[in-house]
Formats: structure tokens, sequence, C-alpha cells
């Protein structure tokens, strides 16, 4: 059902339409003055099923072409192109470029005041949440999180005191044994001691 709104001193047109997958799709349509602004909403994704038979149905150049365009249309996306077509082979590597770009960022932490010091664990705990992802590796988010952890037992006591970086902390160790528990045991009982010196 169509409804008429008032705003911006001229009248709004929700209209609620339906496409051929029934999925609802809603457009604004607003007249001011003799501009009018459309906007379009509800566009639905298909699955990765689809995504994958239509790929294996498009020739090998515009496969190409889609993965370029893909790594100009978000940053994310260039980064794991980055990834996995320079990185993927050689994840020792990777994981030592990880550490010390993780390095280089506990260099930088403005040790001011607590709160700085807080901001900058959260945005290096995003950059290693990102790099874990790239990845899909456990080994890699365990040793970059264990390397993080031995980071934050560096830092002043001041600093390891205060509850917040506390809870940082213990979250992220929870978070290691969450993920070892996935692992083989070999593999658990060397992360495992790493884990227990810190």
């Amino acid at each position: 059902m169509d409804r008429t709104y008032s705003l911006l001193k001229g009248p709004i047109l929700l209209l609620n339409l339906y496409a051929r997958n029934m999925e609802k799709i809603s457009i604004l349509q607003c007249f001011y003055g003799n501009t009018q602004i459309v906007y379009f909403s509800g566009m639905k994704a298909a699955t990765l099923n689809e995504i994958k038979q239509e790929l294996t149905n498009l020739p090998s150049t515009r496969v190409l072409e889609l993965c370029l365009r893909l790594g100009r249309f978000k940053k994310e996306n260039k980064e794991l192109l980055t990834y996995l077509l320079f990185e993927a082979h050689n994840i020792p590597e990777f994981i030592e470029n990880s550490i010390i770009e993780i390095e280089t960022q506990f260099k930088t932490i403005n040790t001011s005041s607590v709160y700085f010091v807080k901001k900058s664990l959260r945005k290096i705990l995003r950059l290693i949440n990102k790099y874990s992802r790239y990845s899909g590796l456990a080994n890699v988010e365990i040793e970059l999180l264990i390397y993080f952890c031995t980071k934050i037992n560096e830092l002043k006591s001041s600093f390891k005191t205060n509850p917040v970086i506390f809870n940082i902390y213990q979250f992220q160790l929870k978070k290691i044994n969450k993920v070892l528990a996935t692992m083989h045991e070999d593999l658990q009982y060397d992360y495992q001691k790493q884990l227990d010196e810190l």
C-alpha cells in the first residue's frame, strides 16, 4: 500500500514493490521543488552456491574483470586479493610480516593516558582479526593473539592493572583456548606451552 509523507517541505512517496523472487524492494521517491530524488533499497545478495555456479559459466577474462572490480570497490577486497595471490602460499612469512606490523603498532602507542592505550589495543586487535579472517587458518590467529598477549604483558604495570585492559587480555586468552580446542593434539601441545608462559 502506498503512503504519502511530508518532509523537507515536499511530499515523499514510499512504494513497496516485489521483485521476481518475491523479495520486497522499497523505493523512496522525494520531491523537493522541481527535483526528484529516488532511493532504492533491498537488493538481495545471491547465495555463495549461486555465485559459484555463475562464475563457472563465465569465461576467464570476465572472471578476471570481476576480480579487478572487486579490488577497486573496497580496500579490504584488495587486501584479501593481495593475500590470496601473493602471501597465502607462504604462511610463515605472512605471520612474520603481520607480527612486524603489530610490533610497529605497539611502538606507536601513546602511553600518556590509559584511554589512548585502550584505543590503540583495540585498533591492533582489529588488525589481527582482519589478518585472521584473510588467512582463515587457526594457527595464524593463535600466533598473532599469543604475540598480542605477550606485548600486553610488556606494558607498564599501571596499564596492565586497568580493568578494561585486563578484560581485553583475558578475552584474548579465552579466544586462544577456544581456537586451540579445534586443532590437532600435537599443535595444541606446542601452542599450550607458549600459552602457559604468558
